[in-house]
């Protein structure tokens, strides 16, 4: 590994923050956490780190931010616009710094969330698809090979699917709605779900960094195992107290459903849940209660399941295509080229998570809490 500086970009994200705490922890590799604000280095601050502000759309401010750096990892969120745009600036903003690697975080999505059998890294992206994030992406990694082509700082991108653990809003939203009795399958409960545990990834990036074969490559990435979504969200379920079974699979109705699948996709929007994840919790489920009141969503609306009555919002087309997914993408490439293979087990990293839930004070039972303890998630691999 080199002893030369990392920078991370998007610093304060749930992924990105991650990094910048394993990095550092390890000691092996000086890192630097770059963010929009100020105030977005306070998790940083608590390891004394020496933080830079700059706008991930601003290549000056980037270029200063970034000089004396190895590797650059782009791990910012945001709408369509900023994904293309940031991957454009971050990448320019490298290479006048003298960088020599950047990292770019796409996602599995641009294959689509229910990509056909035999999709890998060699397959053709389409910037057509019914969801916009996945064309962004897609636009945004075109637009980084065409800067590659022509430039010199070196380009690898890193495919994750479905990213969890502590922080992560797969599960934070998902506890959120077991509470408030929204939490629902939509159209299936049997899809695969191509998950990655967030050190798992960051075990991909460090290898991605260092790789002499990586350069201009693409790679999928997931966890050794490959749960059914019913499977991921069994022990967190369990662990606030009640039963996936429990869980309605509701179709996916567009026309019927319209106001509350619009309040829904902007509810799951990347840049809507990285700004519910910094308010309070009291405050993150007043704002999930007057998003259920505008979507016209009661308990006349529940479904009966056991003991508990569930009032979920309409299934969304992304998630319906999610859990509908068929097909469990393969990271061959990312084990040939990389050497990489998965760090944490999947029953390991749901422990984990589990502590960090009862860390962050969510409601875990009992046993739940007696099998993970609070250090679990503190102390990866």
């Amino acid at each position: 590994m080199t002893t030369r500086t990392i920078a991370v970009v998007g610093a304060n994200g749930f992924i990105g923050s991650r990094l910048v705490e394993m990095l550092h922890l390890e000691g092996a590799t000086p890192v630097r956490p770059v963010v929009r604000r100020a105030s977005a280095l306070a998790s940083a601050a608590r390891f004394a780190l020496e933080g830079r502000v700059a706008d991930a759309l601003d290549t000056s401010a980037l270029r200063n931010a970034l000089a004396g750096c190895d590797a650059v990892v782009h791990c910012v969120a945001g709408d369509a616009k900023t994904i293309v745009k940031s991957a454009e600036a971050v990448y320019t903003a490298a290479e006048a710094a003298g960088c020599r690697r950047l990292v770019y975080l796409s996602s599995a999505c641009v294959h689509g969330q229910s990509p056909v059998p035999g999709t890998d890294e060699r397959s053709v992206l389409s910037d057509r698809q019914p969801i916009e994030y996945n064309n962004a992406k897609v636009r945004a990694e075109r637009a980084l090979r065409t800067l590659r082509a022509r430039g010199r700082l070196e380009l690898v991108v890193l495919r994750p699917a479905i990213v969890f653990g502590p922080r992560s809003q797969w599960i934070a939203g998902f506890a959120d709605d077991v509470l408030a009795g929204r939490a629902h399958f939509a159209g299936d409960d049997s899809g695969i779900c191509n998950s990655l545990y967030v050190d798992n990834l960051v075990h991909a990036i460090r290898l991605a960094i260092e790789s002499p074969r990586a350069d201009r490559e693409a790679y999928l990435l997931g966890d050794e195992e490959a749960p059914t979504w019913r499977e991921l969200y069994r022990p967190f379920a369990e662990a606030l107290g009640t039963h996936v079974e429990n869980l309605p699979v509701l179709p996916y109705r567009p026309a019927r459903w319209s106001l509350a699948e619009s309040m829904d996709r902007m509810r799951s929007s990347r840049a809507v849940q990285g700004t519910l994840m910094r308010l309070p919790e009291r405050l993150r489920r007043g704002v999930g209660a007057f998003y259920a009141e505008l979507s016209g969503i009661g308990e006349r609306d529940g479904v009966a399941r056991g003991d508990a009555v569930y009032a979920p919002p309409a299934p969304t087309l992304e998630m319906t295509l999610l859990h509908g997914c068929r097909y469990r993408l393969p990271w061959r490439k990312a084990h040939a080229e990389l050497g990489y293979s998965p760090a944490v087990a999947f029953e390991d990293a749901c422990q984990r998570t589990i502590g960090w839930l009862n860390f962050a004070g969510y409601p875990v039972t009992t046993g739940a809490r007696a099998a993970t303890g609070d250090e679990r998630y503190r102390a990866p691999r």
